[in-house]
């Protein structure tokens, strides 16, 4: 087993790694009987890159190098029960251990490859078929050397991307949108010749779930989800793959509001400001971050200069039907396609509200709008990433406090629909003694609700009383 690189890793990266293995004792008893049987095990991928940048990891991905597969599938059963799944691709897992266990193969292009396993490949041989030279090294699990054939340390350091091989590269497409990511991700640049391979290579015949996975990686993952996509831009590649996005590009705003530039550079640092913000869960932050790439699509049809500024009336309207067609070209969670669109579709509202002086009825009727998945404080969160979107002087985002976003929330929390809509007083069982199941009842019901919030009633009983007194008139 040659390499052209073999370095110590340095004595932190080491303490780090033996922790980490300290904590999982069971895969350092599989690296030693491994050991005994003349094989030789490294960690390789993500948690080689993530240890080398300092970054915590989980990410156990073990080549196991000089034993066949037969041979490490015996091994593996003496730890528990062996998965068989991937076993074609030479990829092997212990029951209740997340960690993958496989042996060097080389297969052809295209959806279904011709895989041929091969034990004694080199590691040179087996890197050289991984994605990015950032991702093309390896660690030995017991002498804590670095494998490191293609100088992808060096690149980590400069944050570069680089492809180990061009015409391996291309051969699965995937990996165009794992460039993607990673240039978020990482705040790195490929260089010239990924690029230019990027920029031509065949996109068909990746599922839309995995596109999905690369996006939810660019954008939960990173401090700047706007470099992949400005990337996309700079490659020729953004109207064919998010052509609603590009139809952005070029389109004028009015200097008063928006003296960053297009819709398209404010669509960016909208996008960059929202990955900043806290959320309470993963969902919520992909929503969040898709709205606010989205917020402004329907710029791109309704802008327009009237008597001398640039107006774009009923943009957020305009934009459902865009942000519906990007996200199901690139998702496939139909809950968050919905979710998105319901905030495009208000994100007007919150500064609206704040400038009309908008009273607490107009809160609760707006929380009723956007509820039972979404709340007031998701759309201010939406209007503030609009607004610190509009950097002239840089591509970052503002840091800046929003006047009208603070006294949208206060005005929110005073009407009690934050992070809810206002419970009804009324339900259907407590009609039942006077009106049967049916329409009537739902209508009841519903203008019941209207006035409750429009005259701030709180009384169950006379919120009954005059909801059916609605019965007595013609």
């Amino acid at each position: 087993m040659t390499t052209k690189k073999l370095t110590k890793i340095s004595a932190p990266i080491q303490r780090t790694l033996s922790d980490m293995l300290h904590n999982v004792p069971l895969i350092l008893a599989i690296v030693n009987e491994i050991k005994r049987h003349a094989g030789r095990v490294l960690l390789v991928g993500g948690g080689v890159r993530d240890l080398l940048l300092g970054i915590a990891t989980n990410d156990f991905d073990c080549e196991v190098h000089d034993i066949s597969l037969e041979q490490l599938e015996e091994i593996l059963q003496r730890f528990g029960p062996v998965s068989l799944v991937g076993k074609s691709f030479g990829v092997l897992r212990v029951h209740g251990l997340d960690v993958d266990w496989s042996v060097p193969r080389r297969d052809s292009a295209g959806r279904k490859p011709r895989v041929v396993i091969d034990e004694q490949m080199t590691v040179e041989q087996a890197f050289v078929r991984r994605d990015l030279t950032m991702n093309a090294m390896g660690i030995d699990l017991i002498t804590h050397e670095l494998f490191d054939p293609f100088n992808g340390e060096e690149d980590l350091k400069n944050k570069i991307l680089r492809a180990p091989d061009a015409n391996l590269f291309v051969e699965d497409p995937l990996r165009f949108y794992r460039v993607m990511q990673f240039i978020s991700r990482f705040d790195a640049e490929p260089d010239k010749q990924l690029s230019a391979l990027c920029a031509t290579m065949d996109l068909r015949g990746i599922s839309i779930e995995r596109i999905e996975a690369e996006f939810e990686k660019m954008l939960l993952r990173s401090k700047e989800p706007s470099r992949g996509i400005r990337w996309l831009k700079q490659i020729g590649r953004l109207s064919e793959l998010l052509p609603e996005l590009g139809a952005t590009v070029g389109i004028a705003q009015e200097h008063s509001w928006h003296p960053e530039g297009d819709v398209f550079e404010h669509s960016m640092q909208a996008l960059d400001a929202a990955a900043l913000l806290p959320c309470d869960n993963d969902e919520h932050k992909l929503i969040l971050l898709f709205a606010s790439l989205c917020h402004d699509l329907g710029k791109a049809t309704t802008s327009r200069v009237i008597d001398g500024r640039i107006r774009s009336l009923e943009h957020a309207q305009a934009g459902v039907a865009p942000t519906r067609q990007l996200l199901r070209r690139i998702i496939t969670k139909k809950s968050v396609i919905d979710q998105v669109a319901v905030l495009v579709r208000w994100h007007m509202e919150p500064g609206q509200f704040v400038a009309n002086g908008a009273g607490i009825a107009a809160y609760k009727r707006l929380a009723k709008k956007i509820a039972p998945d979404l709340n007031l404080h998701m759309l201010a969160q939406l209007t503030l990433s609009d607004r610190r979107g509009r950097n002239p002087d840089s591509h970052k985002p503002l840091q800046i406090a929003a006047p009208d976003v603070d006294a949208f929330i206060k005005k929110a929390e005073q009407a009690h629909v934050t992070f809810h809509a206002e419970e009804p007083l009324l339900h259907g069982r407590d009609l039942l003694d006077a009106v049967e199941k049916g329409p009537k009842m739902g209508m009841l019901l519903k203008k019941a609700y209207e006035l409750q919030i429009d005259e701030d009633i709180h009384d169950k009983d006379e919120l009954k009383k005059r909801v059916l007194q609605l019965l007595t008139k013609k």
